[in-house]
């Protein structure tokens, strides 16, 4: 367990990575595997951060200042964790390449 905890990534100082599998998890870059992909409706986000805090690889990050959620897509699985999660179904997972 501590060695896995311990082992180097490529991933940057900001990430919060929960449990020895999430380390892994969060060391990956995606590739083109990923399915579908987080849309953000922003007349419905409210920008409360529920999305970031169970994104698993802590790809969201949250501006209160008014501009839009941004997503590190470098890391994101589109495992739709975080609009399964958010309070106003701002979040909908839409097919990987298309325009929306």
């Amino acid at each position: 367990m501590q060695m896995q905890q311990n082992m180097p990534t490529s991933t940057p100082s900001k990430r919060r990575v929960l449990g020895p599998c999430s380390h892994i998890l969060a060391a990956a870059h995606t590739g083109s595997w990923r399915l579908e992909r987080p849309s953000v409706d922003e007349s419905l986000c409210i920008r409360c951060g529920t999305c970031a805090r169970y994104c698993p690889t802590a790809c969201i990050t949250v501006s209160r200042e008014g501009s839009p959620l941004s997503f590190d897509w470098t890391y994101c699985k589109g495992c739709g964790i975080c609009a399964n999660e958010c309070p106003k179904k701002a979040l909908k997972m839409i097919p990987e390449g298309s325009d929306d």
